[in-house]
């Protein structure tokens, strides 16, 4: 029995993460160049991006700084699969999401009187397309986990705003950190 269960325990700890995104027969996990994702899934549909810093050894007598540019791409692979989310840090794969189901046509799926709270920025450009205008406010936060370090990167505020074809009112999406947190409707 023993000398079944070991090759067996080899073969599932050597096999791709379950999770992994597939782009035709590839695989792309965490650690892949955003070069490469590229090169295996193609251009995704829409990218987000900001930076953050990392400062260690703050208040000691020498502090190093080091800026660090987060990409988000969102991937649409149709209405039967599940949408994606990718994290770049510096070109390197982070992590990946999965999302709701995708579209067949971007931006052609928008119910206006849909709550869309928790979406992403990605799914609700999925779904409603580019609004008619976006505005982008920051602030920055910062963490410190240890002592001597601190974390600080961008918190990215946005309004988008949504024609939906009504005479007296827009609609505006608020999001956070790439994250619908609300909507509401405002006169012309």
């Amino acid at each position: 029995m023993l000398r079944y269960l070991l090759p067996l325990l080899l073969l599932i700890f050597a096999t791709p993460d379950a999770f992994a995104m597939r782009c035709g027969s590839r695989i792309i996990g965490e650690g892949a160049q955003d070069f490469q994702v590229r090169d295996r899934c193609g251009h995704p549909f829409w990218t987000d991006s900001y930076t953050g810093i990392e400062i260690i050894g703050t208040h000691g007598p020498v502090e190093q700084q080091r800026s660090v540019q987060y990409d988000i791409w969102y991937y649409n692979f149709g209405p039967s699969q599940l949408m994606r989310r990718l994290v770049f840090a510096d070109g390197v794969l982070l992590r990946e999401e999965t999302l709701g189901y995708g579209v067949d046509v971007i931006g052609n799926e928008c119910n206006p009187n849909r709550i869309f709270d928790g979406f992403t920025a990605g799914e609700l450009f999925a779904r409603c397309g580019a609004p008619v205008s976006r505005r982008q406010m920051t602030d920055a936060l910062v963490r410190r986990p240890l002592r001597g370090v601190e974390l600080w990167r961008d918190q990215r505020r946005e309004d988008w705003v949504y024609d939906f074809g009504d005479r007296r009112f827009l609609r505006v999406v608020h999001i956070v950190d790439g994250r619908v947190t609300g909507a509401e409707l405002v006169q012309r």
